[in-house]
């Protein structure tokens, strides 16, 4: 018995046409490839560009979240117990007082002589009577009396003195909250051989000021330290 051997398998040879056809495909395979990678490569520079302003922009706004988190403020609205009012006002008042003055140094230069708040203090709110010969109101009087004492140091061009003032403020109630109605100081430190000066108008100075700030941030509720 005789086994037949079957010849090797040998393969058509491409004829010209289906080799360049093999040539387009592989060119177009590798045209999308290149496609597929340019827009990867544009997809992820526009992801980076992304992170980075994010990054840009929590980084200019974290400064002033954290300033507005460590801000002291007062747990409380703004008290109406006029005791509680003007402990608050015046552990508060120096800084208040003090950023009033420095606006003002900004804008007027030539000002040389200035007062910086240290402390202020020592309330009393035992009124004194006052008297009015020119009529009488139909309304009740709510208006408060509260006074207090500051101590300030005076900065001139050749000499820092330290200066002791008395204030006498004018309070009233109103629907939303306490307003200033005058405020009169007179120099504390007098020799004694000398006449006691008259109360001056305090309004428009750096306590009085101050004063009107303050309240105005107690009854919007965002008091700063």
């Amino acid at each position: 018995m005789k086994l037949e051997v079957n010849s090797p398998l040998t393969l058509p040879t491409p004829t010209p046409s289906q080799e360049g056809n093999r040539r387009g495909s592989q060119k177009l395979v590798l045209r999308e490839v290149e496609v597929s990678e340019v827009r990867t490569r544009r997809l992820l520079n526009l992801c980076s560009i992304m992170v980075l302003k994010v990054f840009i922009v929590a980084c200019c706004l974290f400064p002033f979240a954290s300033q507005t988190q460590a801000a002291p403020k007062h747990d409380e609205t703004c008290p109406s117990d006029i005791e509680t009012l003007t402990t608050w006002m015046l552990k508060d008042l120096p800084s208040y007082g003090n950023r009033v003055t420095q606006r003002s140094r900004r804008s007027d230069r030539s000002v040389d002589i200035y007062n910086y708040i240290l402390v202020a203090g020592n309330p009393d709110f035992e009124p004194l009577p006052l008297s009015n010969l020119q009529y009488k109101s139909k309304l009740p009087d709510e208006t408060k009396q509260v006074f207090f004492t500051t101590l300030e140091r005076q900065y001139t061009k050749t000499e820092v003195i330290l200066l002791q003032n008395y204030y006498w403020l004018f309070l009233t109630p109103t629907a939303d909250g306490w307003r200033v109605v005058l405020l009169f100081s007179q120099l504390a430190d007098l020799e004694q051989s000398d006449l006691p000066l008259p109360p001056q108008d305090a309004m428009n100075g750096a306590i009085g000021q101050g004063i009107k700030l303050w309240l105005k941030d107690c009854r919007a509720g965002v008091l700063r330290g």
